[in-house]
């Protein structure tokens, strides 16, 4: 009888390391490693990654490199609507997951697979964000996740690996971490205690830089097209010299309290210096280029964007149309913004930019009009508080 074929979505953790090994020796199956790298593995991680899966039982391994995919799709509009969770959380890794779903249950149709695995456990959300996309992209396989329905322990995944002769180095650290190109989740440790924050030993970046240094950050039509006054074709590559230029001052760290998918509230500390720096340029920009109610209406519908990325809705069809709406948002987001940046923190200096809407004929702000005269002046002002006007005259107690 032919083996069924199951792709394991592979990170090379604990949890997908059992579920390979598991699936191919007690139940059975030809199983796929895929690795969907959205630009968080180094190039030593996705060999180590290979190397290990074949030792696990895999027939094949394979990396599938969906980063450009994951900016051109979702980082991009994400920039265009200045997204944070919350006021605070920049949608790192949670919308990382979706690219990655969308690119193993793709894989899975390549190759005829009859069922996908994922090693997400029961109380977080990358389990909706798999099990959603994989039902939507692929209804007719099965889904398979170990941990969860078995309700595996960390250590009984341990012991059966390195009972079946896999050397399963898996010390359970302090914290663990999700490493993306949007930023850096940490979990565990004193983010267990609601009172406590992160040591400065928890972070994977470590301040290198004092004092302070001016970054430039250009963008044309909302993307970011240069740094320093270096022009990028590639926007990864410019989003890591923004990391890389904003990590050694230890910029972009932060704590964020959020509601999860499943219901109950989460916590989690994070370092996300290139979104944090990009997203605070962009917004900055905006103000100069864009008008009173083009910034309204953009945040209105970028929170909803933001939210449904979180809650794994990418997929449902109202995000094709409010990435419209900000792709048309941007059409004169163009410049370079000056950021100072300091340990722990940045500010905004200002703004080169043909589009700048605060170098006008009309006026300048506090000194002087030059579009009306002060007799229009006051008739706009008369004829603005008329409707306070009619409401105090009949109301003459509430004053």
């Amino acid at each position: 009888m032919e083996k069924k074929k199951v792709v394991v979505a592979f990170s090379g953790g604990l949890d997908t390391s059992f579920t390979v090994m598991y699936l191919a020796k007690e139940k059975g199956y030809e199983v796929y490693a895929a690795c969907a790298n959205t630009g968080g593995f180094s190039k030593e991680q996705l060999r180590i990654n290979e190397e290990n899966a074949y030792k696990l039982g895999a027939i094949k391994y394979v990396t599938l490199d969906v980063t450009k995919e994951y900016y051109d799709k979702s980082l991009k509009y994400m920039i265009f609507g200045n997204i944070l969770r919350n006021g605070t959380y920049p949608v790192s890794v949670s919308s990382e997951r979706i690219f990655q779903g969308i690119a193993v249950a793709r894989y899975a149709k390549e190759i005829g697979a009859q069922a996908i695995a994922h090693g997400s456990t029961g109380a977080g959300n990358d389990q909706v964000r798999f099990d959603m996309t994989f039902i939507v992209m692929a209804p007719e396989m099965e889904i398979i996740t170990l941990t969860r329905d078995m309700t595996l322990t960390r250590q009984f995944e341990i012991d059966y690996l390195n009972n079946h002769g896999f050397n399963a180095d898996f010390t359970k650290l302090k914290y663990s971490y999700n490493v993306g190109i949007w930023g850096t989740s940490i979990c565990g440790g004193e983010i267990l205690d609601s009172v406590q924050g992160l040591p400065e030993s928890a972070y994977l970046k470590q301040i290198t830089k004092q004092g302070s240094e001016l970054l430039h950050i250009g963008f044309k039509k909302g993307e970011i097209y240069s740094v320093n006054d270096r022009v990028y074709d590639d926007k990864i590559e410019a989003i890591k010299s923004v990391e890389a230029i904003g990590a050694s001052y230890g910029i972009g760290r932060d704590m964020h309290i959020g509601d999860t998918i499943v219901g109950i509230k989460g916590r989690v500390g994070f370092e996300a210096a290139a979104s944090m720096l990009i997203i605070g340029a962009h917004k900055f920009l905006e103000k100069y280029t864009l008008s009173k109610w083009q910034q309204y209406w953009k945040e209105q519908v970028a929170n909803w964007y933001g939210m449904f990325l979180h809650e794994s809705q990418y997929l449902e069809p109202v995000m094709r149309d409010i990435e419209a709406m900000l792709v048309e948002s941007q059409r004169n987001v163009n410049g370079t913004v000056i950021l100072e940046l300091h340990p722990l923190t940045f500010s905004t200096v200002g703004v080169e930019s043909d589009d700048d809407l605060v170098k006008n004929k009309f006026g300048e702000y506090g000194e002087t009009q030059k579009g009306w005269t002060s007799e229009e002046a006051k008739g706009f002002i008369k004829l603005i508080s008329t409707p306070l006007r009619v409401y105090y005259n009949l109301h003459k107690d509430e004053l």
